[in-house]
């Protein structure tokens, strides 16, 4: 078995990973990325190896969707098969407008798109589509941004704004706008459009350090990815919300 092991600590477990003649240490092309560390250690996994499957160890107090064993009990059970192998909705976007000669580049989520306005005095304005079906005629939205989330992804920033969380479909959560707005969990098939009307606003993916700007008349556009995320889990997830 080709094995990565990512992580800012990894050197504490690579005893318990080289003791095993089947596996192979590698830096490219592995057949499962470990990760050891927390919940931002998964998700910059994720984001550098994309649908590649993931074993992720805590090695954090901040880490409910990693598995809090032993390093050595993990991928003991990992080469016994006896990790389960959990699929987890992603989300792909494509970010399109005048100043983006190559739209949708490389934008794919486990968690959250997080929109935000750039400048601290100065909210973003946006009109937004589910199926191309406007939300509330001609409706401008202004506030501080949004973000669009998966189940996965629920019990992270989609619940700090709301204080909720969801088992299926694409949540869509306001920040701070200017008039009461209900917060939105649209089906798994639904295609989001959001235009922005006055920006300057950033967008982030997970928990890249890359932003990407958005201006006035940039259109986001976000639907579920034909692939998955693949985590193996200690034991079976019911809901895709769950910590491990």
């Amino acid at each position: 078995m080709r094995i990565v092991l990512f992580g800012p600590r990894v050197e504490d477990i690579v005893g318990d990973i080289t003791r095993y003649p089947e596996i192979e240490l590698v830096d490219r092309l592995p057949d499962v990325v470990v990760c050891y560390g927390g919940d931002g250690t998964l998700l910059a996994a994720e984001q550098r190896w994309p649908f590649i499957p993931k074993v992720p160890i805590r090695n954090s107090r901040r880490g409910n969707r990693c598995i809090a064993r032993p390093p050595c009990e993990v991928i003991e059970r990992l080469l016994d098969g006896r990790l389960i192998r959990t699929e987890y909705m992603k989300l792909g976007g494509i970010l399109r407008g005048p100043a983006h000669a190559e739209p949708g580049h490389g934008l794919n989520v486990m968690n959250e798109f997080n929109v935000h306005m750039a400048r601290i005095n100065s909210a973003v304005r946006f009109k937004l589509w589910i199926d191309d079906e406007s939300y509330g005629p001609d409706r401008e939205i202004l506030g501080d941004g949004f973000v669009i989330s998966t189940p996965f992804g629920s019990m992270a920033y989609f619940n700090h704004i709301t204080r909720g969380f969801f088992h299926q479909g694409i949540g869509i959560a306001f920040k701070s706008t200017s008039e009461h707005t209900n917060h939105l969990v649209v089906p798994e098939t639904a295609v989001v459009r959001i235009l922005i009307t006055r920006g300057p606003a950033l967008l982030a993916q997970d928990n890249s350090v890359e932003y990407l700007n958005i201006l006035e008349g940039d259109e986001l556009i976000v639907q579920r990815q034909e692939q998955s995320a693949v985590i193996f889990t200690w034991d079976a997830m019911r809901y895709p919300s769950d910590g491990f």
